[in-house]
């Protein structure tokens, strides 16, 4: 994975517009045929689970692609209830809950290949859809688990399956679909920070022909990192700040890291026959919390009065607050919570025009809004204040059509089309006195109100041949048009001119453009040497949409700042192994990248503002096509079902490579010889055992360990040398009690067992040259809950 690079986020936060939204990912409903995370009767012992990766129902095992597939029993065997926890089991892929100056959003990277930058400018590198609708924004994205039946991770470039921005590869999550029956299920938990978890489905039928399921979920967990006032630890502190008369005694403003949230579906499904499926869905979610967990982690007391602001493992001295000065007359606090409202609507309809024959429809819309606030520096000296309040709104449509043919035993055919449209509004108010630490002259407050349109239009086929019963040959082709377009609003807060010496209020008015197209290919081919094996080797590309600089300093850097592209031609070769009589399975695969037009961060805007090399007097926080690599890597997952009651599941992936260019203009934040993807290696283990107790029920206690390998954390400002966050291994534990007729469970779960404290790996270095100080996100500590589920 490619991180920030902390000379990148110096500049990109300088001039940050951020925003995020939480919102529980609510779907457009799955293929009827891919049903469902299906346990057949053949194999007995390691059950089968269906996906749909390549526009139809496959056993997983059958399916030439790197697939991790995780059904609704091993996702609450494990106790995981957002997509962040996925990562945990899935070979080379990595989720990163972002937080800080980025908001509610999630990096997400796999086989090295991703985005962590949410505005809405830049463009998602793995692909992310819930029941096939896309879900365009790395903006809230950090979804809640609600009622699904399996999450299928898709590693490798999908531009031909899901289309742009799955260059890394993509994340598909598909929910429970309204069944001709009644049943339902609650879940009750209780934990530490006060935590409280409500979640619940039922499914009932309103006629012969007509079903509906509504499923809902409430969570609130006090956060663990305490935010302290300054003033009221430090009485005698030389800056002369005096604790707030309001605060508590134990100096405790507020707990960072806080969950509040619900969220609500519905779905109404028509199936009046075997040929005709409809169904339809509405959502509605709300959260309110506090900031994301953050501590101050670099400190240079140079630039921060000769004081160290780092206060802690689980607490910061961070205020929200800002003095007077500049266009603000009087004191003012920034908001230290992340507010969000989301709602949406989708139609999935599947017609049989023959019974070989099948059109399929899916249609969506959504909008949300973000509110959230920013202290930039970390720190409560009124001499380097910034802070950020912003407020992001979104809508987007989208419709895809598909047509599924079969030819007989000979072939197998889809094709479509898509198209989407969407429009982001970024309102924001950023106060970055930062800049001047102290020098009224640098002063650089701004309010900015940009619209963002973006759509895209695609038809893409695929083809499965059949030339013998135990070859397959795929052959898949997409092309695809987007464009982009990104209005600038820079004025003064009365809503007024903006003066500055940067420029930055030269830009307002200002449009940038981007268009292109893109056509993408794969060529699979695999063979079944046996019932227990298969083997395959897949040619794929894919490509990361274009765009413009979403923090220009200039107009010039606006105009000029549009880039391409990014594309990726991978090579993978794999084994699909299901062993010892189904007892064992055993999947491994191979790859190589070809990884072209890198979008990566510029610290030299000279080409865009017209000057020579290394002469440009402005800033630059501009994204440009600056780079080319290679990547290669391994991976392995592994299944076991030795006896009775008796599962283990185990991952290890390794991944390497090298950069073969970096244009001059990205500076020596990234070298020539600096890893191109961290960490190299990642490992999970999972074992569990069933004890049946007879009339009393079972009872199942389950172990999981999840590694992480050393991670870069790239280069401080002005540093030649390289940070890393140390190698992890995180513990969880659950046993559970179920009752003779399994519709009662009550469950004793830890959370981080070994109690390992973390950093996330991205960190916000944006400031360290000029304010001297960098946070990061810190891990949950250990954490325990008690739940009770029962189903009817």
């Amino acid at each position: 994975m490619r991180f920030i690079k902390t000379a990148r986020l110096r500049r990109a936060l300088l001039l940050s517009v951020s925003c995020g939204a939480a919102f529980t990912a609510v779907p457009a409903l799955a293929d009827d045929q891919a049903a469902a995370t299906t346990k057949t009767e053949d194999p007995p012992s390691m059950g089968e689970i269906i996906v749909t990766a390549q526009f139809r129902a496959q056993k997983l095992q059958d399916t030439p692609l790197s697939i991790t597939a995780v059904d609704a029993a091993l996702l609450e065997a494990r106790n995981q209830t957002d997509l962040s926890q996925i990562a945990a089991q899935a070979p080379n892929v990595q989720l990163t809950e972002m937080g800080g100056a980025f908001g509610s959003s999630m990096a997400v990277y796999v086989r090295g290949i991703g985005q962590y930058d949410f505005n809405p400018a830049y463009e998602p590198g793995v692909g992310m859809y819930v029941d096939d609708v896309y879900y365009a924004t790395l903006t809230g994205n950090i979804m809640d688990l609600l009622d699904l039946e399996r999450v299928e991770v898709l590693r490798g470039p999908q531009g031909t399956l899901t289309g742009r921005n799955s260059i890394g590869g993509a994340i598909k999550m598909f929910s429970a679909r309204p069944v001709p029956e009644d049943s339902g299920k609650v879940d009750v938990a209780y934990g530490s920070r006060q935590r409280l978890d409500l979640r619940g489905s039922v499914n009932f039928k309103l006629t012969d022909d007509l079903y509906a399921r509504v499923a809902g979920v409430y969570k609130h967990q006090n956060g663990y990192v305490d935010q302290i006032d300054y003033g009221c630890a430090n009485p005698d502190n030389p800056l002369g700040l005096a604790g707030n008369p309001s605060t508590k005694a134990n100096c405790v403003v507020d707990k960072l890291g806080e969950r509040n949230y619900a969220g609500i579906r519905g779905s109404l499904r028509f199936n009046p026959t075997a040929g005709f499926d409809w169904t339809i869905t509405g959502d509605y979610t709300y959260e309110n919390r506090t900031a994301a967990a953050g501590v101050l982690t670099k400190n240079n007391t140079a630039l921060t009065d000769g004081i160290d602001f780092t206060c802690g493992k689980f607490c910061t001295y961070a205020s929200w607050y800002l003095p007077a000065g500049g266009q603000a007359a009087q004191a003012y606090y920034m908001p230290n919570t992340v507010k969000f409202t989301g709602w949406g609507v989708s139609s999935d309809m599947s017609i049989d025009l023959h019974d070989d024959l099948n059109l399929k429809s899916i249609t969506a819309y959504r909008e949300y809004e973000q509110i959230y606030g920013t202290d930039d520096d970390y720190t409560p000296d009124a001499n380097i204040a910034g802070g950020g309040f912003n407020d992001l709104t979104f809508r987007f449509f989208s419709q895809e059509l598909r047509l599924n043919a079969k030819f007989g035993d000979l072939a197998d055919l889809t094709v479509g089309g898509y198209y989407s449209d969407q429009k982001s509004v970024y309102f924001t108010r950023q106060d970055i006195r930062y800049i001047g630490h102290g020098l009224e002259a640098l002063f650089l407050q701004f309010q900015g109100d940009d619209p963002i349109k973006a759509d895209s239009k695609a038809a893409f086929g695929t083809v499965i041949l059949h030339p013998t019963p135990n070859l397959n040959i795929t052959g898949g082709v997409r092309y695809t048009e987007e464009k982009k377009t990104y209005t600038f609003v820079r004025k003064a807060w009365d809503g007024g001119p903006l003066t500055d010496i940067f420029g930055v209020g030269a830009l307002d008015g200002s449009v940038a453009r981007y268009k292109g197209n893109r056509f993408d290919y794969r060529v699979s081919v695999d063979y079944r040497f046996s019932p227990a094996t298969l083997a395959y080797a897949t040619v794929s590309t894919g490509f990361k949409g274009g765009g413009v600089t979403a923090r220009p300093f200039t107009e010039a850097q606006a105009i000029n700042g549009t880039f391409d592209p990014e594309t990726l031609t991978a090579y993978e070769i794999g084994l699909k192994n299901d062993l010892f009589g189904h007892t064992v399975r055993l999947n491994l695969a191979g790859f190589y990248n070809d990884y072209k037009n890198i979008q990566l961060p510029l610290a030299d805007c000279a080409v865009l503002d017209g000057f020579a090399p290394g002469t440009d007097p402005f800033p630059c926080a501009a994204i440009g096509n600056a780079g080319d690599g290679k990547m290669w890597g391994a991976e392995l997952e592994f299944g076991a079902h030795p006896i009775e009651g008796l599962d283990i599941d185990a991952t290890l992936s390794w991944i390497d490579g090298e950069w073969k260019r970096i244009g001059a203009s990205v500076g020596n934040s990234i070298n020539i010889g600096d890893p191109i993807t961290t960490p190299n290696w990642r490992g999970s283990f999972g074992i569990q055992y069933k004890a049946d107790l007879g009339k009393n029920g079972s009872i199942t206690p389950r172990f999981d360990l999840a590694y992480t390998g050393k991670q870069s954390l790239g280069r401080l400002p002005g540093s030649s040398t390289l940070d890393y966050n140390p190698a992890r291994a995180i513990g969880n534990a659950r046993l559970t009690w179920r009752n003779e007729g399994e519709d009662l469970s009550i469950s004793f779960e830890v959370q981080n067992l070994f109690d390992k404290y973390y950093l996330l790996p991205i960190r916000f270095a944006a400031l360290y040259a000029s304010a001297g100080t960098t946070y990061s996100n810190v891990g949950r500590p250990r954490e325990w809950a008690v739940s009770v589920q029962k189903k009817f």
